[in-house]
């Protein structure tokens, strides 16, 4: 979540010498970085206060679910440090917005004392500078949760089982000895690991489902175990009536190497 704050007179934009600070409203400002951060996933949770006690306590009501700050502090930049103090208490970053370039205007105002506890400060841009905290802060988020994604422990297999309460034994045979017998019961386990087979070119038929018959003879031999559906490597080669010796074939089918 974004906490946007706005100081005191800045529920005035659009009438407050717009001049200087243009003609847009504090609403449009407010709807402007709700619609920017709605495009990460993001809320934005905004609150504007002539009362710099109401600051703070916004601030720090919303200091565990902060993601980052927007903060225009208007005048109270230049004066209060305790609203610079609680910035620099925040574990999120926050970004400095003023809508005119204070650096270009009177000698008092270049000077801010939360700049210092900010991440950055952005002036003289109009309320564009909202936009550019808002996407600073929603990109520097989504770096943030790829980061710790990547560094993620991924397990193929899930959480290891866990040991055999009273009672239960395992398929392998493994259990509490503190259970008799009698009270034993088996219990499935979570995972199971499985050997792979040597490398010999057929697949294995216990492990596949498929059943060994005895090579194809004379039409007397005993029916295969599994029946019509069991699977003979020999199915899948010729008879030796359909045999062609090498040297019979067309030239061009086959040619030794």
């Amino acid at each position: 979540m974004i906490l946007l704050v706005n100081g005191p007179n800045l529920n005035l934009l659009g009438e407050r010498e717009p001049e200087t600070y243009g003609y847009e409203t504090l609403a449009d400002v407010e709807r402007m970085v709700s619609e920017t951060c709605a495009g990460y996933g993001l809320e934005v949770k905004a609150f504007q206060s002539n009362w710099e006690g109401a600051l703070l306590d916004f601030l720090q009501e919303h200091r565990h679910e902060a993601q980052g700050v927007i903060l225009n502090p208007g005048a109270l930049a230049q004066t209060s440090r305790v609203l610079a103090e609680c910035v620099r208490s925040l574990r999120c970053p926050t970004i400095e917005v003023h809508i005119s370039n204070v650096h270009a205007r009177e000698a008092w105002r270049r000077e801010s004392l939360v700049a210092p506890c900010a991440q950055g400060q952005i002036a003289g841009l109009g309320i564009g500078g909202y936009y550019y905290a808002a996407v600073h802060l929603c990109a520097q988020i989504a770096a943030q949760e790829a980061t710790r994604a990547d560094d993620a422990p991924a397990s193929a297999f899930g959480e290891p089982p866990a040991s055999p309460a009273y009672g239960e034994t395992t398929p392998a045979g493994g259990g509490r000895e503190d259970a008799p017998a009698s009270e034993r019961r088996e219990i499935a386990p979570a995972f199971e690991y499985r050997k792979a087979a040597p490398s010999t070119g057929y697949r294995d038929a216990t492990a596949t489902g498929y059943q060994e018959r005895a090579p194809a003879g004379p039409a007397t031999a005993a029916p295969a175990p599994g029946g019509a559906g069991a699977f003979d490597i020999g199915d899948l080669l010729p008879e030796p009536s359909q045999q062609v010796p090498v040297d019979q074939m067309p030239r061009g089918d086959y040619e030794p190497l």
